[in-house]
């Protein structure tokens, strides 16, 4: 029987929605385990929660089948350091947070020591190549589902899964004031912290902003949005948009991206990262700010677009990936759509609700035309946005530290 009354976590995150759902577990773990001492790779939350690094995120945060290629030799290379690093602190859990292409190869190797390893955020194996469980069930002894309708794939080939429901659904709910209140309530409670949010009162309309988390997201998809946004500020020229950005080195990019190609939107797009934020812990991120003042949400297809969900804002989602990465894609996946919130009402309402422009369909004309829809109708989403969140927040979810504690404590018994 392994000793418990310590424990030695590894835990893998590769981007900045991972590194959130990290911090969120850890801090849930330390509240439930005396004495954990955590090592691996993640950002700032999970550094706040304990995490000793081994190598840095940015090294994993690749977009992409070609980018994935191009980036191949660190990528070996990262892996092979994270797995000498585990070994000599003498793990005794692994935790692989999203990033499965990557995190379930870690696994299969730590698994293969004795490890007991968990996988938080299920691979798409409900979407599309659900031949990959075989390599799930190699790599993990535990997956922690974020949605329900994960579960049934485990459930048939008789692999431990548990759907814990994802942190978000806690912690973002819908502001149920006006916009006018809402718009000065983040003006008050973030005028001496924010460049330019002042110049927000004179605005008719509140558009955000938000290209991804990823340096190449933001390089592939910011020009499209600011392009849209330019064709937005010529029907509606009193319009402002808020852009928020995760770092320092993100809001500098976006400055230049702006500057260098779309100098007419200077005086009107508002950029906000971290910097610019008080340490207070009643503040909301900059992004969910951002979005609870909206009007509408220009942004690319991933976590963030939960978020809007559960905000209940209204949204057009776009998506551009290398053209090789996108025709693959498309042959293997079986589902119709890629945004969660699209997905969820699929299950539920057997239709989608929010706009995708992906590809060769997403041009400023198209974005900027669905946003305007959007905004001469703003009523157009806001139902259908709420009932799918309603039904989301009533799915039965368990505490994901538990169940990973729970499950490691049975196999320790073992």
């Amino acid at each position: 029987m392994k000793n418990t009354s310590s424990l030695t976590i590894g835990i893998v995150a590769g981007e900045v929605s991972g590194d959130a759902l990290g911090g969120d577990f850890m801090q849930q773990m330390n509240a439930l385990h005396p004495n954990i001492r955590w090592v691996g790779v993640g950002g700032r939350s999970m550094a706040a929660q304990g995490l000793s690094s081994v190598i840095d995120m940015q090294r994993l945060s690749v977009m992409g089948l070609a980018e994935v290629m191009m980036h191949l030799p660190d990528l070996l290379k990262a892996k092979k350091q994270i797995i000498s690093g585990f070994q000599d602190h003498h793990i005794d859990l692994f935790i692989g947070i999203d990033a499965p292409d990557f995190n379930l190869r870690i696994g299969k190797v730590l698994k293969n020591q004795g490890i007991f390893c968990v996988q938080y955020v299920s691979p798409s194996v409900w979407a599309w190549r659900e031949g990959r469980i075989h390599h799930i069930k190699a790599a993990t002894d535990l997956v922690l589902c974020l949605f329900p309708f994960e579960l049934g794939v485990y459930q048939k080939h008789a692999h431990p899964a548990v759907c814990v429901g994802h942190p978000l659904l806690n912690k973002l709910h819908a502001d149920q004031n006006q916009p006018k209140t809402r718009l000065e309530n983040f003006i008050q409670q973030f005028n001496d912290e924010y460049h330019g949010a002042p110049a927000l009162t004179q605005a008719s309309h509140i558009i955000c902003i938000m290209a991804g988390s990823r340096t190449s997201e933001i390089q592939a998809i910011l020009p499209l949005l600011l392009t849209s946004a330019q064709k937005i500020h010529q029907h509606l020229p009193s319009a402002q948009f808020v852009l928020p950005v995760v770092s320092a080195e993100h809001a500098q990019l976006v400055t230049e991206i702006l500057h260098a190609h779309h100098t007419s939107l200077i005086d009107c797009v508002h950029i906000l990262d971290h910097r610019n934020q008080s340490q207070k812990t009643n503040q909301p991120a900059i992004s969910h700010a951002c979005m609870t003042i909206s009007d509408v949400v220009l942004l690319a297809s991933g976590t963030a677009t939960l978020e809007c969900l559960l905000l209940e804002r209204p949204m057009v989602v776009v998506y551009r990936v290398n053209p090789l990465t996108f025709m693959i894609a498309k042959r293997l996946v079986k589902i119709p759509y890629v945004s969660l919130p699209n997905i969820l009402a699929d299950q539920h309402l057997g239709r989608p609700i929010v706009p995708e422009l992906l590809q060769s369909d997403a041009t400023a004309e198209k974005v900027s035309t669905e946003a305007l829809e959007i905004l001469h109708h703003p009523s157009k989403q806001s139902a259908d946005l709420s009932e799918i969140s309603a039904w989301l927040r009533s799915q039965s979810r368990q505490s994901p530290a538990k169940a990973v504690l729970d499950h490691y404590l049975m196999n320790a018994k073992n």
